[in-house]
């Protein structure tokens, strides 16, 4: 289990757009992620707040790898739909996804992003998504 949250910290790394924005996943366990952005100005949009995009990419990622946790490392995001709550603010973006059912080929996960403001969360967004198995390994060649 120890070995669990490095292996994916490597396949996070290998995401282009994970480390263009700056993302670090911070738990990784069997039915759970948590995944952790920076707040920088070039996250933000015009008034200000962390743009949307972001935390739908946050909340995307952390449910696909909750999901991830339980299927296998060949898997993709099938669907997900996401509520923005209040504008996200502060210093720190944490998404938080855990998994609501696993069968054999699908499960059904949860995330509760929150941004961190003077050392306080504050929900900013849920999301419920339903990550697959592709039948593929990424090793796998077109």
């Amino acid at each position: 289990m120890d070995d669990l949250l490095p292996a994916a910290k490597q396949v996070l790394q290998t995401q282009p757009f994970s480390v263009l924005v700056g993302a670090d996943l911070t738990a990784f366990a069997p039915g759970q992620a948590e995944l952790t952005i920076s707040i920088t100005p070039q996250l933000r949009q015009q008034h200000g707040f962390v743009h949307g995009g972001v935390i739908s990419y946050a909340a995307d990622n952390a449910l696909t790898f909750a999901g991830g946790s339980v299927l296998g490392p060949a898997i993709l995001t099938s669907e997900y739909k996401i509520n923005y709550l209040r504008p996200a603010m502060g210093s720190v973006l944490i998404a938080r996804a855990t998994v609501t059912y696993a069968g054999r080929t699908q499960a059904v996960c949860r995330c509760d992003v929150f941004s961190v403001d003077d050392g306080k969360e504050n929900l900013c967004a849920v999301a419920q998504g339903t990550i697959v198995r592709t039948g593929r390994s990424s090793d796998d060649q077109d």
